[in-house]
């Protein structure tokens, strides 16, 4: 398969770059990320027909909640003079049956807070973790417009 960089579209009402995603030929899933300076693999798990040669899209979500929590506990325990020494986010993706609802996306988060901190600061830190962008876009309304280039 040949490697196909497709040109960038053009986002008239945003200043920011955008991500790009295309395929890459370099598998059947395969994915080329690329963002700003930045190129990363996605693809999916063998399971699922991939060579798993990436992280999954569900793994990049994960991801983006991970770090976000992480980030946003760290300029927070930096700002309030925390003796935070080191945080640990780990994160799994199911789907679950809910009777009368159908299949609902469960995300379980587990923060790991090392460091000599009192049990309210532990508590209070938890709280700003429930705060990060990551987790309130999650937990919101969200539109995606979509649109054909060309």
């Amino acid at each position: 398969m040949q490697n196909i960089e497709p040109p960038a579209p053009k986002f008239p009402q945003s200043s920011q770059s955008p991500l790009i995603v295309s395929e890459n030929g370099q598998g059947r899933y395969q994915q080329t990320v690329r963002v700003g300076r930045h190129t990363l693999i996605a693809d999916e798990h063998v399971a699922a027909g991939g060579a798993d040669d990436g992280p999954a899209p569900y793994d990049f979500l994960l991801a983006a909640l991970g770090s976000c929590t992480s980030m946003t506990l760290r300029m927070y325990a930096e700002r309030k003079g925390l003796a935070l020494s080191r945080i640990s986010v780990a994160l799994t993706h199911e789907k679950i049956s809910i009777q009368g609802l159908g299949k609902l996306d469960r995300i379980e988060r587990i923060i790991t807070l090392e460091g000599d901190l009192q049990a309210e600061q532990r508590s209070r830190l938890l709280e700003i973790a429930n705060r990060c962008p990551m987790y309130r876009t999650l937990c919101s309304d969200i539109q995606i417009d979509s649109t054909l280039a060309g």
